[in-house]
């Protein structure tokens, strides 16, 4: 019995000489898992807020025509396709100018028998404008008679209101030669500026004018497109617009390329508002200009809060 007691009090002082050291060890863990971690972390610089205002809209071109003639014609050859790029005062197309030009050549030929009546009047005046000098003098000699004088003075003032009405017809065929040259030069239409074709209208032997007569005629050639004044238009909401400010950054993701995001700004807030949808029209201007950015092609914009696009510029100089 005595032998057993003994065994358990030795086993007893065992375990608590191990059990010691292993409630001590716990002890340092749980204090330091109680304390605040004083480690500093860097600080990142935060990058612009969105103010949450998005809008949607559409990229248009400010500048956008159709070329038409000015004058009613047959489409005899067109020089232009879609996607063309084009200069200013470039050729587009061409229509028949047969009778245009025969109008041009009768109207010069007009012209030069109006400036050879005038020379022809002219010479004849300056003759008669002798013959009167000339009577002067013998008349004060009395070698000629006051009869001849008279006659001499009547013929230089006739001739010189022949000379003044030849005149004035060959400048008026002078300017009908001119009208006939631009008449003519009507028949060839030019690109008004440089741009991108976007539609071609018009098809060799078809009638053109100005005006629609009937449903068989057409009005215009093509349609260009300046790419360099493309831009954005969102409708946003009448309740935000307060929110909104010329030059304020904008982030534009357009529908086609949801992946990216092209930098731009505000240029102007419309000064009007749409009673049907309870917006304001925006225009936005594009930073960088790209190939991908076609008219009509659905945008949406996110208005930052960062400050204007100058002011973002300023600083990250």
């Amino acid at each position: 019995m005595v032998a057993v007691a003994v065994t358990l009090v030795a086993a007893v002082g065992l375990l608590g000489l191990f059990a010691t050291p292993f409630v001590v060890d716990q002890h340092p863990e749980s204090v330091a898992a109680t304390k605040p971690s004083r480690a500093l972390t860097p600080t990142a610089t935060p990058e612009p807020q969105s103010s949450g205002l998005v809008a949607s809209g559409y990229v248009v071109a400010r500048r956008k025509a159709t070329v038409a003639a000015e004058i009613t014609g047959k489409v005899v050859e067109v020089l232009i396709d879609e996607g063309m790029v084009i200069k200013e005062g470039d050729v587009v197309a061409r229509l028949d100018s047969v009778l245009a030009e025969r109008d041009l050549a009768l109207a010069r030929s007009r012209a030069d028998a109006a400036e050879a009546a005038v020379g022809a009047i002219a010479a004849d005046l300056r003759d008669a404008e002798r013959i009167w000098s000339r009577n002067q003098h013998l008349l004060q000699h009395n070698f000629a008679s006051e009869a001849d004088l008279t006659k001499a003075e009547a013929r230089v003032g006739v001739l010189r209101a022949q000379l003044k009405q030849s005149e004035a017809q060959f400048e008026t065929a002078r300017l009908d030669a001119k009208r006939a040259a631009e008449v003519l030069e009507k028949h060839q239409i030019r690109a008004p500026f440089a741009g991108v074709v976007v539609e071609r209208s018009a098809q060799p032997g078809e009638m053109i004018s100005p005006m629609s007569v009937g449903g068989y005629t057409r009005t215009g050639i093509c349609t260009l497109v300046d790419m360099e004044s493309i831009e954005i238009e969102v409708d946003v909401n009448e309740a935000f617009i307060g929110r909104v400010r010329p030059g304020m950054a904008v982030s534009a993701v357009l529908d086609a390329y949801p992946d990216w995001r092209i930098p731009a700004s505000v240029i102007a807030i419309v000064p009007t508002a749409n009673r049907e949808k309870a917006t304001v029209k925006v225009r936005i201007k594009l930073d960088r200009k790209d190939p991908r950015i076609l008219p009509d092609m659905a945008v949406k914009v996110t208005f930052e809060d960062g400050g204007t696009a100058t002011e973002k510029s300023a600083a990250a100089n």
